[in-house]
């Protein structure tokens, strides 16, 4: 009987005793000629590689201008400090671009004036102090050679110098780096010229650009906007208020020492010293002392030496003391918190960093302080530092307790006086 539909398969291929049963039809492997990709993943591959690429162009823009950033972050700044002069003068009806002009006028007239008249001094006490040389050195020689025995010359020690190594390779480095220190200048004055004008469109503008950006955001948030320009116009005010009366102080100090010393140009130099080493970041006070030394070893060499130590010491007392007291007072910020504001801010953007970070925090303060909700403190005496009535007695109680319970003399007994 030929099999049927039915019973065929299991005819042909009959069942061992014992043996697992045949796969059916549902538990079949897929094959590769039936596997299929989902439809998401093509999609999902294109928009990783896209945000992959977006994020690669996106870098290399930001590292591209990052010099830019910088600049117009130092420019919007100069321009908060500037906004209160040129506000005071367009309430009595200057225009905003002529005052902002005249503002940056007379900074520039100042400036201008202070390096002319320093560079003066600079250039004739650079050629006191080449031709007074071969008597330093001579004075150098004598000492050498009466506390050590020798018998050094000038001449050996001048046709030894110029016929060393040293002095050639130095001649062909500079003569090759000229190139690049005039690069680098070149680049400094564009530098500062972008600042300038960045700086002299933001306050000159800067009721337009408030209002732009205002335009961009809803009522509410048009006010918080407007009371964080606020704040930072009085944080970076206050900022300039320190770093000008620690400018006085330090050139008033420095003055005091040059005219003890007797060292010409003491005024010029006390003015050098106040404001190159408070409105210059990081290398400011080295730029500030290196001067001084150098007029100050034009009239003798161990003048330069107390320079050298007063400046070293008053930094010291600036730092740890002056300075955080000031920021503290100006800025309404805690001394601990301008110090490591200051630490963050140059190690993030080096010295514009360093200049700018403590109007940035104290700005970020006063404005979060708003949305930080606050309560009464109880009335404990843990809070003003004091030690609560639960903690024990106090350090000196416990030494007078065990003062009292010092072992003393031996006391004779009542009985044995009775005996005697």
């Amino acid at each position: 009987m030929a099999p049927t539909d039915e019973t065929g398969p299991a005819a042909q291929h009959p069942s061992t005793p014992g043996a697992p049963p045949p796969a059916g039809p549902l538990s079949s492997p897929v094959t590769g000629q039936g596997a299929r990709m989902p439809r998401w993943l093509p999609r999902a591959m294109v928009l990783a590689l896209a945000l992959f690429a977006v994020f690669q162009l996106g870098s290399w823009v930001f590292h591209q201008l990052i010099g830019l950033l910088i600049n117009v972050l130092i420019a919007f700044f100069l321009a908060l400090a500037v906004e209160p002069a040129v506000s005071w003068m367009a309430a009595r009806g200057v225009r905003r671009g002529l005052g902002t002009f005249l503002v940056f006028l007379g900074v520039l007239i100042a400036a201008a004036g202070f390096v002319t008249l320093l560079g003066s001094m600079l250039a004739g006490q650079i050629i006191k102090i080449v031709e007074d040389f071969p008597e330093y050195l001579d004075s150098v020689i004598n000492w050498i050679n009466t506390h050590f025995h020798t018998e050094l010359r000038r001449v050996d020690i001048q046709e030894g110098l110029l016929r060393s190594d040293w002095l050639r390779n130095y001649v062909q480095n500079s003569a090759t780096g000229v190139l690049d220190v005039s690069a680098q200048v070149l680049g400094g004055l564009f530098q500062l010229l972008t600042v300038g004008l960045f700086s002299f469109y933001f306050a000159a503008d800067g009721p337009r650009l408030r209002r732009t950006v205002c335009s961009l955001l809803p009522p509410a948030r048009q006010a918080e906007v407007l009371r964080a320009w606020e704040i930072a116009v009085n944080k970076t005010g206050g900022y300039l208020y320190s770093r000008g009366l620690m400018a006085l102080v330090s050139g008033l100090a420095h003055y005091v020492l040059l005219e003890f010393l007797e060292v010409p140009y003491a005024p010029v130099l006390a003015v050098w010293v106040g404001l190159v080493s408070q409105f210059i970041p990081t290398i400011g006070t080295y730029l500030a002392g290196a001067l001084p030394m150098l007029i100050a070893f034009a009239v003798d060499p161990w003048y330069a030496l107390w320079v050298l130590i007063f400046v070293v010491v008053y930094q010291q007392f600036e730092n740890y003391v002056l300075q955080p007291k000031l920021t503290s007072r100006t800025v309404d910020i805690h001394p601990a918190v301008a110090f490591g504001s200051v630490v963050a801010g140059t190690a993030l953007l080096g010295a514009v960093g360093a200049l700018i970070a403590i109007p940035a925090v104290a700005t970020l303060q006063a404005f979060l302080g708003a949305y930080v909700r606050r309560y009464d403190v109880t009335d404990d005496p843990r809070v003003h530092g004091h030690r609560g009535p639960g903690d024990g007695p106090g350090a000196l109680a416990r030494v007078r307790r065990l003062w009292a319970r010092r072992p003393g003399p031996e006391r004779p007994r009542g009985g044995d006086d009775g005996a005697s």
